[in-house]
C-alpha cells in the first residue's frame, strides 16, 4: 500500500516549520501603505471624545486630528479619510453645514492639509448624512423619500468646497444614482481635474454600521435600504460598479469588507483600477469586544482579518487599526 510518506518531495508541512520559513513563503503580505485611517472630527469640543462602541477611537478636536494626521505620516500609511461631526444645532434638512466653507469638515480638511501637505493623502467623505437633521444621505422630497437628483446637486457643491479645502480624494459614499459623474463634472468645472474620486461602488445596507452612527452623531431614524445595496445580491452590485467606472471613478470601494469578501474578490477580478475595502465600525467593535472578554487573541485576530481582506483582492484597506498595525509592520 502506498502512503503519503512514500513521496518525500511533496511535504507542504516542511514550508511551515519555523516563523522564518512561514514568513519567507507567505503569499499575502501587509504593508503600511495598504492602509487608510478613517478619522472623525467634532465641532465645539475641547478634548477628544471617546466613542463608547469603538474602544480606542475618538471624535477628534481640530488639534488632536492634526496630531493623528502626523502620526499617520510617521507610520507610513497612505491616507486619512475625514468625517465631520457638526454641532447638533447646525444640522438642517439640506445638510447645509456640509457645504459651508467654514463647516467642520472643510475646516478640518484645511487644517490637515496645512499640517501634512502631500505627505499623506487627505481624503473626505462626500455625503450629507452627518449634516442632515433626518440623518439620510440626501435631500428628502415631500413624501419623505430621498430625492436622488436634488441630492446630486448638493453633492456637486460639496465636491467643490471639499476640493477647495484641500482634499486630494473625495469618497462618494451616498449611493445616489449618477453621483460619480456629477461629482467628476463639478470638479472639472472648477479646474480640479487633479482631485481623485474613490467611488463607494459597492456599499451594502449592513447591520454592521451601528457603532459608526454613534461616531458621527447620526440623527437617522429607520435605515437606508432604499439606496444602499441588498446583502442578498451580487449582480446589482456589479452593475453599479460598471456604472461608476463609466462615470469616471478613479478607485472603487467595497463596504463592508469582512462579510463581503466574495464580493471583494469579484470586484478585484473585474476591474483594472485600485480596489479599496472598508473594515467598518461593527467589524472593529466585534474584535475589540471579544478581545476585551479574553475570548480571542486581539493582535492575531486583527492581523488575520486584515490579511483576509488583502487576500480577497483589496489594494487598500480603510481600518481604524491603520496606524497601530502599520507601526508593527515597520
Amino acid at each position: 500500500m502506498t502512503t503519503y510518506g512514500s513521496f518525500p518531495g511533496t511535504r507542504p508541512r516542511r514550508l511551515r516549520t519555523t516563523p522564518a520559513m512561514r514568513r519567507m513563503v507567505a503569499e499575502t503580505r501587509l504593508h503600511p501603505a495598504d492602509f487608510i485611517l478613517p478619522a472623525f472630527v467634532r465641532e465645539g469640543v475641547g478634548e477628544p471624545v471617546p466613542i463608547a462602541a469603538m474602544p480606542g477611537v475618538v471624535q477628534h478636536t481640530r488639534d488632536s486630528l492634526k496630531k493623528a494626521a502626523l502620526d499617520a505620516v510617521e507610520a507610513g500609511i497612505s491616507g486619512i479619510m475625514l468625517f465631520g461631526v457638526p454641532e447638533e444645532s447646525k444640522k438642517d434638512a439640506a445638510g447645509t453645514c456640509g457645504t459651508d466653507p467654514e463647516g467642520i469638515l472643510q475646516v478640518a480638511l484645511r487644517d490637515v492639509r496645512a499640517e501634512v501637505g502631500d505627505e499623506l493623502l487627505v481624503m473626505s467623505d462626500l455625503c450629507l448624512d452627518e449634516f442632515t437633521d433626518h440623518g439620510h444621505c440626501g435631500v428628502l422630497d415631500a413624501e419623505g423619500r430621498v430625492d436622488n437628483d436634488a441630492t446630486l446637486e448638493r453633492y456637486a457643491e460639496m465636491a467643490q468646497v471639499q476640493a477647495d479645502a484641500g482634499a486630494h480624494v473625495v469618497g462618494t459614499s451616498g449611493m445616489m444614482d449618477g453621483q460619480v459623474g456629477v461629482v467628476r463634472d463639478a470638479l472639472d468645472q472648477i479646474g480640479r481635474e487633479d482631485v481623485s474620486i474613490l467611488a463607494y461602488a459597492v456599499k451594502y445596507a449592513s447591520a454592521f454600521y451601528g457603532p459608526f452612527r454613534e461616531a458621527v452623531g447620526s440623527s437617522l431614524q429607520g435605515d437606508r435600504s432604499t439606496y444602499q445595496q441588498d446583502a442578498a445580491n451580487i449582480g446589482e452590485s456589479m452593475r453599479e460598479l460598471a456604472l461608476d467606472l463609466q462615470e469616471g471613478a478613479d478607485m472603487v470601494m467595497v463596504k463592508p469588507a469582512g462579510p463581503y469578501l466574495d464580493i471583494l474578490s469579484r470586484v478585484s477580478d473585474a476591474v483594472d483600477v485600485p480596489v479599496a475595502a472598508y473594515q467598518i465600525s461593527g467589524e472593529y467593535a466585534m474584535i475589540e469586544a471579544a478581545a476585551e472578554k479574553g475570548w480571542i487573541d486581539r493582535e492575531r485576530a486583527i492581523l488575520e482579518s486584515l490579511l483576509g481582506i488583502k487576500r480577497a483582492g483589496a489594494r487598500n484597506i480603510l481600518t481604524y487599526w491603520a496606524v497601530e498595525v502599520a507601526r508593527t509592520l515597520r
